[in-house]
C-alpha cells in the first residue's frame, strides 16, 4: 500500500490524476448539458402541443356559444344568409 500512496504522491502522477478529473468533470458536463437540452426540446414540444389544443378547444367553444338555439333561429340564420 505505502507504494501506491508513494506514486500518487509524486509531482508527476499527481498532474495526470488532476488532469484525469477534470476531463471526467468536463465529460460530465458536456453529458448533462445534452441530457438539459433534449429535456428542453421535449418540453417546447409538448408547450407547442398544448396551445395548439387549447385553440382548438378555444374555437370549440365559441363555435358552440354562437350556435342557433332554436329551429326558427337555424331557419332565420339561414334565409340571412349568416352562416
Amino acid at each position: 500500500m505505502g507504494w501506491i500512496t508513494a506514486i500518487l504522491a509524486s509531482g508527476p502522477a499527481r498532474k495526470a490524476l488532476g488532469l484525469m478529473l477534470a476531463a471526467i468533470a468536463l465529460a460530465l458536463f458536456l453529458l448533462n448539458l445534452r441530457r438539459t437540452g433534449e429535456r428542453v426540446g421535449r418540453l417546447a414540444e409538448r408547450l407547442e402541443t398544448v396551445e395548439k389544443t387549447n385553440d382548438i378547444q378555444r374555437r370549440m367553444l365559441d363555435a358552440a356559444a354562437n350556435r342557433p338555439r332554436t329551429r326558427d333561429e337555424l331557419a332565420r340564420r339561414l334565409r340571412d344568409g349568416e352562416f
